[in-house]
Order: structure tokens, then sequence, then C-alpha cells
């Protein structure tokens, strides 16, 4: 079977936005906040940050529980990592989500700047400098035969989309205008001449659009 290079659960406003701008260490999505676009997933039952029982099943929470599904390795762009910007001046500080990082595979996050790869729990973040044909391969090589993951932001995952790397996305609209910011597209039909589109909407309000290759 061949490694599949996938976007999973990656939300976009309606009108195509994935994050807003002036990103910072207290606003890793900008401007915006990001639980008006989070809700649908953080009301499943398969939610990994949930404390209390209960949660919704079925469709929603069929794409929560298959965000983590044979996948390997992820690759994700330098700002989904952290609000930093050029030279790493603070090698303490390691990302967004202290101890226990969600991804539990090797993470290759894409930056120009060097930086000593370092684990957390069983998440070891590798800093590479390359463009994505290169990194891909090294995820490959990592993720063992399962599928790689294209984790964001909007700029990597564009990167991506334009060399032509990218099998299969899944990619949830949110029904929240955000007006600016990073834009994933206009329109989902951008990428009709590359991809097949299933769109599935959900009793949540939001819409589940299912890309892959022709």
């Amino acid at each position: 079977m061949a490694q599949l290079l996938r976007v999973q659960n990656f939300i976009v406003s309606s009108d195509g936005i994935g994050a807003g701008e002036d990103q910072s260490l207290e606003r890793p999505f900008g401007h915006d906040h990001p639980e008006r676009m989070f809700a649908w997933a953080g009301a499943t039952a398969s939610w990994p940050g949930r404390t209390d029982p209960g949660g919704s099943r079925g469709l929603d929470d069929y794409f929560t529980r298959d965000y983590a599904r044979n996948i390997g390795a992820e690759i994700m762009g330098r700002n989904k990592f952290g609000p930093q910007r050029g030279p790493w001046q603070d090698h303490e500080w390691q990302g967004w989500w202290g101890n226990e990082p969600p991804f539990r595979t090797p993470v290759f996050v894409m930056t120009h700047h060097e930086r000593p790869s370092f684990t957390l729990s069983d998440t070891t973040f590798h800093f590479v400098d390359g463009d994505p044909a290169t990194v891909l391969e090294q995820a490959r090589e990592a993720a063992q035969g399962k599928d790689v993951r294209l984790g964001g932001g909007v700029t990597t995952i564009r990167q991506f989309l334009e060399a032509g790397l990218v099998d299969t996305m899944h990619v949830v609209v949110s029904p929240v205008k955000l007006g600016s910011g990073l834009r994933l597209w206009e329109s989902p039909d951008e990428l009709l001449d590359r991809f097949h589109l299933e769109v599935v909407p959900s009793p949540s309000g939001v819409t589940h659009h299912l890309f892959w290759r022709k």
C-alpha cells in the first residue's frame, strides 16, 4: 500500500480562512477566538481534551476518532509550532501543547532556521529546512509504512497542494465568517481540477469536505 499524505480535520471559516491575523503566544490563531471554529470537535465523545463523560456520537465523532488512524508522522509549518519568527531565540519554549503533545509521532516542523530535535512524551519534533518533496520523503521514512498527516497551517498546505503532493484532504467548513486572515481558498471548486470532492453536511452546522486525488 502506498503511504498517503493526508490533511485531517483542517478547519476553515465559511469564507475559506484557516487562521486570523496577528498571531501571538497568547493567540495561536491570530485575532479570532478558535473556540468558534473548533466547537464541533470539542462537542464529540472522542475529543481528546474531554474531561467529562458524554459528548456527541455520529458523523463529527467519526472524524474526530479518525484523526490519528494509521498516521506515522506529521508535517507542520513553523507558525503551527509557535509564534517565533527568524532565528530561534528561546529553546526553552517547546510549543503550545505542554508536556503531552497530541501528535504521538515524529513531527517535522518546516523552518529556515536550525534547531535541535527534542522529545516530549511520545512526540519528537524535528526542525527541517527543505522543499515540500524533500520534507515529505523524510516524514515517510519516519512513518515506517504508515501515512503522513499534513497538519497545516494554511501556507504549508498550499505549498504541498501546489507541489501536487497531497493525496486526500478532510476540510471542515465552519459557519463562522472571519473576513480576513490566511485563506485556504476562495471556493473549494478551485481544487476540482485535481481532486474529487464529496460534501457532507453535519447536524452540528459544519460541513465536511472530502477530497481525494483524481
